[in-house]
């Protein structure tokens, strides 16, 4: 925790309040989307279940309308003014940079000094697959530098290409869903111990042990739909970032890439079948405009989800703005807590004087070897499964044999 600070967290509208955005109806369509939870059928399916979601809302009395991130900042204004605080220092991570971005715009008189921690702009709530791609080829020039990593893959990106290109759909008993498995791995890669996870899965598909791909498949149905309130989710960022969306048509449709952005068409591309029926904020607020809030700006090199271009579009607008780029560090996950004590030091010490202590910064080198992959950890499971299975009908088989035992002597 940070020292010599109150903290104050405020929840989210539409998320902790009284009126939760839940979408089980779009929960149902993601788990349950057919062989292919990318395919056109699929999206449709999709975009149809947000209907049914938001007419839901609509038959509750809920007004979408009051669930963008300009009704959020208003929360914590009342906030501030319960606490009487004259000013306020600002700490976001990934999608609240934007709150705190804008809460800057519109109340620059309230903030005393803002940190962001894996910095969003205007726009970003929209995936990148250029970006991605060009990370996942980072990560394969790393990877080479590690002798024993080159002997299991001499192309880490070549290697995912060719497994992305030619994904199985079972593996013995278990299906393989190829979008389930493309939106796990772009997750997945969003912080480095994960993405070690999925890259061990990849080469071990190349050899042709596709189990860790089954088991990315299957984890989606169990993580995915409790990850996030698809409701608040949808509000806030089709009120903000929809006019980029529109400009960007067929942006995955790119054949020569690797991964692409996968979380793209999941998110996004169910709006080419419908719409989510919300009003945009104010045009000055989904853009870049020129802010005086001390700002810092602290990005990790390997981060997927906000990657640390995303920082250097935010700084020319930042007139009093800074950066710091953690090498190897990837999403919030890793910048917060990777090296906590250095990271609540760095962001203490700015708040407190506004500088940028970079002395106590420690380089963490990335670890690509990986001791319980998930092509082991599923094997494992299945083996546990089968094993109790086997363990039950023996005794259920003993307890049998036992009773008709009883029986013969009793006669």
């Amino acid at each position: 925790m940070l020292y010599d600070h109150d903290f104050v967290f405020v929840g989210y509208r539409g998320v902790d309040g009284s009126s939760v955005l839940d979408c089980p109806e779009v929960v149902e369509a993601l788990k349950n989307c057919g062989d292919d939870l990318l395919s056109e059928e699929s999206l449709k399916n999709i975009a149809n279940e947000w209907k049914t979601s938001t007419d839901h809302f609509k038959s509750q009395g809920i007004d979408i309308n009051g669930y963008t991130i300009p009704e959020v900042i208003e929360d914590l204004e009342v906030v501030r003014k319960a606490f009487r605080y004259e000013k306020v220092n600002l700490l976001s991570e990934s999608y609240g940079t934007r709150i705190a971005y804008i809460y800057g715009l519109l109340h620059p008189e309230k903030i005393h000094r803002s940190v962001m921690v894996s910095a969003n702009p205007p726009g970003r709530f929209i995936y990148d697959p250029q970006m991605t791609d060009e990370l996942i080829r980072h990560y394969s020039d790393l990877w080479s530098k590690d002798s024993l990593m080159k002997n299991e893959s001499s192309d880490l990106a070549g290697t995912m290409r060719k497994v992305l290109n030619n994904l199985p759909r079972r593996w013995f008993f278990f299906s393989i869903n190829p979008g389930k498995v493309r939106v796990t791995t772009h997750a997945l890669l969003a912080h480095r111990n994960t993405a070690a996870q999925v890259f061990d899965t990849y080469v071990a598909a190349d050899k042709g042990d596709d189990s860790g791909l089954a088991m990315m498949s299957l984890a989606f149905d169990y993580t995915f739909p409790s990850m996030m309130v698809f409701g608040d989710l949808a509000a806030k960022a089709v009120s903000a970032d929809l006019n980029y969306y529109k400009k960007i048509p067929g942006v995955d449709k790119d054949n020569n890439k690797i991964l692409g952005a996968p979380f793209n068409d999941m998110l996004w591309g169910t709006l080419k079948y419908g719409s989510f029926p919300i009003e945009m904020i104010p045009d000055s607020l989904q853009t870049l405009r020129n802010s005086d809030t001390e700002t810092l700006i602290i990005s990790g090199s390997v981060d997927f989800s906000t990657p640390p271009q995303y920082a250097k579009e935010f700084l020319p607008y930042l007139k009093n703005g800074k950066r710091i780029l953690l090498s190897e560090f990837g999403h919030v996950g890793d910048l917060r807590y990777l090296r906590q004590q250095m990271s609540d030091q760095i962001i203490t010490d700015y708040f407190n004087t506004g500088i940028v202590n970079e002395s106590n910064i420690e380089y963490v080198p990335l670890n690509f070897h990986v001791s319980w992959g998930f092509p082991l950890i599923f094997k494992v499971a299945i083996g546990a499964v089968v094993t109790i299975i086997i363990a039950i009908l023996v005794v259920i088989f003993w307890l049998i044999k036992k009773i008709r035992r009883k029986r013969i002597i009793s006669l």
